[in-house]
Order: C-alpha cells, then structure tokens, then sequence
C-alpha cells in the first residue's frame, strides 16, 4: 500500500489568479486542482493554461497532490489545454463531461501520444446524467490498454444538478441513488472517489455534516471551493484515534501465527473477518501517509 495517498480535502484553485496558486502553497489540502475550465473565463484561458503550467513545472507545493482541470476536449479550449497538461506533468489532469469508456480510452490515447509519463494519470469529472448511467463502464476502462491512468472520480453535483433539474437539498437525497451508484463504480475497480463541492462556505455546521455524511457513503474525500473549508473536511475525513487503534488490533490479530489461515477470528469480543483486516490495513496506511504529510 506504499502507493496511498491521503484525497482528504482537494481544493478547486482558478488558474487565472497567480495570487490564489502563491497561496495554495501555503495551504493544508491534501490535493490542488489548478483549474482551467469553470473558474476561468473565456478571455483568460490561454493566459491561465500558462500560468498553471509554470506553477507545476516550478514545483514548490511540497506533498499535495496537484491535478490540473482541463476544459472538455470538445471546447476551443480543450486540445491546448490537454497538451499543456500533460507536458507539465502534474500527479493527475482532471477531464470534465466525461461519458463513456470510450472517452476514457480516447484521453489515454491522447496522452500516449504525446509520450506523456506514466506517472500522471487521469481524474474524470462525473457530471452528466449519461455518466451516471454508464458509471461502471467508465470505472471499468481502467482496465483497458488506454485507460490505465485512471484513478479517480472527482462528482461534479452542480453541474448535475443543473442537467437534472434535481434540488441540492440538505442531506442530497434527490441525488443519493447517483451518489451511491459512482461510490458502487469506483470501489468495484480500484478507483477512489472523491465527493462535490458544498456552495454555502459560510455554513460550517451544513458543510460539515455533509462531509461526514460523503464519507458515510463510501468516499474518498470532498472536493472545496474555499480554504477555510480545508480542516473541517480534513477532519471529517480522518479515522479518529480510537479508530486507528481498532484497525491495528485487527491486523495484529491476522498476523498471530494461530490465525494466519483462518477467515474469522474475535477481537475484543467481536468477531472480524479476513475481509475486516484488508480495511483495516488501509486505514493505518492512509494515517501513516497523513502523519508523514503532517511532519515534513
């Protein structure tokens, strides 16, 4: 599990404002989304395409993860930004209104060849009402010689919302079924899943239920739109102590030579199984990677 990184809080960054990519250096997300597409208008997207390329080339974001968020690939925008993505060699680049497996495919090709680096891979924006109905066709690309890069759902729910016509109410629930059905996706092919944005910033009690609400459901993490939303979801997205002690119990419990071959054992009076110490061993991992982060 070497390669697990913590996806608690993924910050949305306007590539058009070399203020706010100065500051995102400064901040505690776990992840960056250096954006090219909502956040930036029609007039300064070549402009941003540079700035944001300069700032991944230049380096100096330490441990977070830095994604770069393209226009769609149908835009006049699109094919630059793409290209200038993937010379700049991000951790990921975020594609928007993707479909189908075969738009999947279609981008790993595109970044195949340009000789892209194996090392950034690829996030998809699910925003549409035909991705939520091909979610598993899309999840299951990765497995498929030009989609390999694939490694995350980012959930575009205002955009979703606006395609829909469903309300974005307290507690989400004319979109849980949508919701629920890319966690089922992701999860069943390796992917992590990270969950959309909450609009009303200043509400950090409504903000904060929501965050343990998506991780409830099975997600990855919350993706923001300002920074003071960062250590409420950080928070709401780390395993608590009593939760990390549990986890290594489990484990301990597994490596004991008696139980190395046995699918269930009793910890404490509660009976786990195998299956218990694989989450188990995650949920160390993801707190080491977090304390590491939280060291250097």
């Amino acid at each position: 599990m070497s390669d697990i990184r913590p996806r608690r809080s993924v910050l949305y960054m306007p590539g058009s404002n070399a203020r706010a990519l100065e500051k995102a250096k400064t901040l505690a997300a776990d992840a960056l989304i250096l954006d090219l597409e909502d956040a930036v208008a029609p007039d300064a997207k070549d402009e941003a395409r540079t700035r944001v390329a300069e700032a991944v080339a230049a380096g100096g974001y330490g441990a977070r993860e830095l994604i770069i968020r393209v226009n769609g690939l149908s835009t006049p925008w699109g094919e630059a930004d793409l290209a200038a993505a993937a010379d700049a060699g991000p951790d990921a680049i975020l594609v928007p209104k993707v479909e189908t497996a075969e738009d999947v495919a279609e981008i790993g090709r595109r970044l195949a060849a340009r000789g892209t680096d194996a090392g950034v891979k690829l996030w998809v924006m699910m925003e549409t009402p035909l991705a939520m109905l091909n979610a598993a066709e899309i999840a299951a690309a990765r497995h498929g010689a030009d989609g390999v890069r694939l490694t995350c759902f980012v959930m575009g729910t205002n955009d979703l919302a606006k395609e829909t016509g469903a309300r974005l109410l307290p507690g989400r629930m004319p979109m849980l079924a949508w919701l629920s059905t890319c966690v089922a996706a992701a999860r069943a092919y390796g992917l992590d899943i990270i969950d959309g944005v909450f609009n009303d910033f200043g509400d950090e009690e409504g903000f904060r239920a929501e965050c343990e609400a998506g991780r409830d459901l099975g997600m990855t993490g919350k993706t923001l739109i300002h920074p003071k939303q960062i250590d409420i979801c950080n928070s709401a997205f780390s395993a608590s102590a009593a939760e990390i002690d549990w986890a290594r119990k489990v484990i301990d419990a597994f490596e004991q030579p008696e139980n190395r071959d046995k699918g269930a054992v009793t910890v404490d009076g509660r009976m786990v199984e195998r299956l218990h110490a694989e989450i188990a061993k995650r949920t160390v991992a993801i707190a080491a990677a977090i304390a590491a982060r939280e060291e250097s």
